[in-house]
């Protein structure tokens, strides 16, 4: 598969490249991005110049498609519609800690996802987002996007420090309204 680009109205969405490198490893020092996400830890360098390399080679063999985000050629994060296969994809997404509370990240998403159910992309029959449980602005982030909770996986993810949590999980289909719909779990945290 080849790299493509997504533009939105503020962002451009395209495969992460060595001029990246600092930025990423920057952002991947956030403590929320460590704790939320599979990046190693420490994050050092080195792994940023390995994700570079191994976006390429995902993008190559049609196993994960992940985009920088740039606002005005700033980075601002990533996002992937990874485990591609059977019709299935997975969304994941981190920011920057100057890009959060923008709109950057929905805006992405949406172009993602809008790809990844087109016949430009590969088509999807559905997108999972996973997320450590209590991951807040994630969550409200995947259910803005009209994604439906599915539930609650215990004890299935495991962080880049090796942190085992429970996991929420939540899906769309290509067909779903993407008007957000409750979620027992955010609406239970906003009532407490």
């Amino acid at each position: 598969m080849e790299p493509v680009v997504l533009r939105t109205a503020r962002l451009e969405l395209s495969i992460p490249v060595d001029a990246d490198v600092d930025a990423i490893h920057a952002a991947c020092q956030d403590p929320d991005v460590q704790r939320y996400t599979t990046v190693p830890q420490p994050y050092e360098r080195t792994h940023a110049v390995g994700f570079v390399a191994k976006a390429a080679e995902w993008w190559a063999d049609g196993s994960n498609a992940n985009w920088a985000i740039r606002e005005a050629g700033t980075f601002a994060g990533m996002i992937g519609m990874n485990r591609l296969g059977g019709g299935n994809g997975e969304i994941g997404y981190w920011l920057a800690p100057h890009a959060r509370g923008r709109g950057f990240l929905h805006e992405a998403a949406v172009a993602v996802l809008d790809w990844s159910f087109s016949d430009a992309g590969p088509n999807l029959s559905r997108v999972e987002w996973r997320a450590v449980a209590g991951n807040l602005p994630s969550a409200r982030s995947a259910r803005a996007l009209g994604l439906r909770f599915e539930g609650t996986l215990r004890a299935s993810l495991v962080n880049g420090g090796g942190v085992r949590s429970d996991g929420w999980i939540a899906a769309i289909l290509p067909d779903d309204d993407r008007t957000p719909v409750p979620w027992p779990v955010l609406d239970d945290v906003l009532a407490g």
